[in-house]
């Protein structure tokens, strides 16, 4: 046996002669040399349901005939009726963790517990369908908005759908985001938003505008006003990539403490006569998976709200403290902190500080959307093509082409996103080792990378189906058509049922929205 080359590293799978393609197209099995300073070969496999729960849906599993189930669907089912590329959507996992985040936060704010009520906003930008919007409502959550259309939705899931369903009130909605037009404030006044965040002064005139124009029209009573929230910059951020990290000063969102621009949104507010302060927001980032951060912008919010109290007497009711609660995408990523955690080291600061400077405790909602809906979901592909590079000093890489790529997850692209991949149709076999490769779109981009490194079977094929897990936040959700690719459907998944939750786009779809 020869030495493998210096600066690389050799990792011995079952000889065979040569390193040519097989007719097949893939490499032949062999020894396989990784680059140099990658971790070695077998550290990068994507860990199976049994191993890592926390990356996978809750009822994803391995079947006896070894191919991946998803809520009582074998792969093999799923794309039978859905063909990749294809979000899957475990309905009872999305749906159960939404119910969890309910829970924690009616227990630890429990007013038996000296507390003042707690409440948890689904983040309706990490993946919203009107059928969505339904299930989180039903299961406890209230919504939080980002654009006019997404409030749309939320609006429309509100009310029942005609067969004796459940009826929800605007209360359980919200709209933030920066940049908001004086229609999207007018729409969210008019509908008596629970949680309308405004993120400039801007935004506090249009309101009060509205205000006006709805008391003249008698829809609004001669004295009713508006409840705003304030979204602050605490300076305080956290988050795995600076673009998702949204408290530091150099940014677009928010009001900032530290210069005093904040404080005088409050003191505007609390002079109109068509408004009333009704809480003060916070986010500091995404992919937080230390509640260190959350505890310290609590702080800085309780603390902002003492001051304005002192110097107003108005003591805000409420204070929303964002979302970012992180997932695991990989099996190197630690698993991510509970709601239940989380939601405890929440209510320890607030009952702490309150304490602390003399104020009653407010009401505390928070904004969870990737803890929920990432986990919910997998994407399935299908191999189209195999690729080896070799890499010099006998190191190789395989480039495995599928059938979708950044158009249905950006955030490789975007951010640098890791992700796994696992051999779903079928169970993958010891005995042909592993080979390290990196999956790739179709797109004409080379930064169109679905998996940057994972250890995929040496045996892989042409035909073979890929699950990436995790990709349920900001997956279908920043999708997108370059290329003129047609953005793939969601497929949901219950006790061996299926169904569209939102059908694949067509060419047809696309050549419709050509003018004439």
């Amino acid at each position: 046996m020869n030495a493998p080359a210096p600066g690389s590293q050799e990792a011995v799978v079952p000889a065979a002669s040569g390193r040519t393609p097989t007719p097949t197209g893939r490499p032949a099995p062999g020894r396989s040399l990784v680059p140099a300073g990658e971790p070695p070969l077998g550290a990068l496999v994507a860990p199976e349901p049994a191993e890592r729960p926390d990356l996978w849906p809750t009822t994803a599993r391995r079947g006896d005939d070894g191919q991946l189930v998803v809520g009582g669907r074998s792969v093999s089912e799923i794309v039978a009726d859905a063909p990749t590329p294809v979000y899957v959507l475990d309905e009872a996992d999305m749906r159960g963790r939404a119910s969890v985040w309910a829970s924690v936060m009616a227990e630890e704010f429990w007013p038996d517990y000296g507390m003042n009520g707690g409440d948890a906003f689904y983040a309706g930008k990490a993946f919203l369908t009107t059928r969505v919007a339904r299930w989180m409502l039903s299961d406890g959550l209230g919504i939080d908005t980002a654009s006019r259309v997404e409030l749309a939705i939320g609006l429309a899931a509100l009310t029942g759908e005609g067969d004796g369903s459940e009826s929800f009130p605007p209360s359980r909605l919200g709209l933030h985001g920066n940049g908001k037009t004086a229609a999207e404030v007018a729409m969210a006044v008019q509908q008596r938003l629970g949680h309308l965040v405004v993120d400039s002064p801007e935004e506090i005139a249009y309101a009060a505008e509205a205000v006006r124009r709805l008391r003249a029209e008698g829809i609004y009573g001669p004295d009713e006003r508006a409840g705003l929230m304030v979204r602050l910059t605490t300076g305080i951020h956290a988050g795995g990539h600076e673009f998702i990290s949204t408290a530091h000063e150099d940014q677009k969102f928010g009001l900032s403490v530290h210069t005093g621009a904040a404080r005088a949104a409050i003191d505007a507010i609390i002079a109109a006569p068509e408004l009333e302060l009704r809480g003060l927001h916070s986010h500091i980032g995404s992919q937080i998976t230390d509640p260190a951060g959350f505890e310290a912008a609590a702080e800085a919010v309780l603390r902002l709200r003492h001051e304005v109290a002192a110097d107003t007497g108005v003591l805000c009711e409420e204070i929303d403290l964002g979302g970012g609660l992180g997932i695991a995408y990989t099996g190197a990523d630690a698993p991510a902190p509970s709601p239940a955690a989380l939601a405890r080291a929440l209510a320890a600061v607030v009952r702490r500080l309150c304490d602390e400077l003399g104020d009653a405790i407010p009401h505390v909602s928070v904004e969870p959307g990737r803890s929920i809906a990432g986990p919910a979901q997998v994407t399935l592909y299908t191999v189209t093509g195999l690729k080896r590079v070799e890499l010099g000093q006998g190191a190789s890489r395989l480039y495995v082409s599928v059938d979708g790529g950044m158009s249905d997850n950006l955030r490789p692209a975007l951010y640098g996103a890791d992700y796994t991949a696992l051999l779903a149709g079928r169970r993958p076999d010891p005995a042909v080792g592993l080979v390290r490769s990196r999956l790739v779109g179709k797109h004409c981009e080379s930064g169109d990378i679905v998996v940057r490194d994972v250890d995929l079977p040496a045996d892989l094929a042409i035909g073979d189906v890929l699950a990436v897990p995790a990709t349920g936040a900001y997956g279908r959700s920043m999708a997108m058509n370059y290329n003129l690719f047609t953005r793939p459907g969601v497929a949901w998944v219950r006790d061996g049922r299926q169904g569209w939750i939102l059908r694949p786009e067509t060419v047809e779809d696309l050549i419709a929205l050509e003018g004439e």
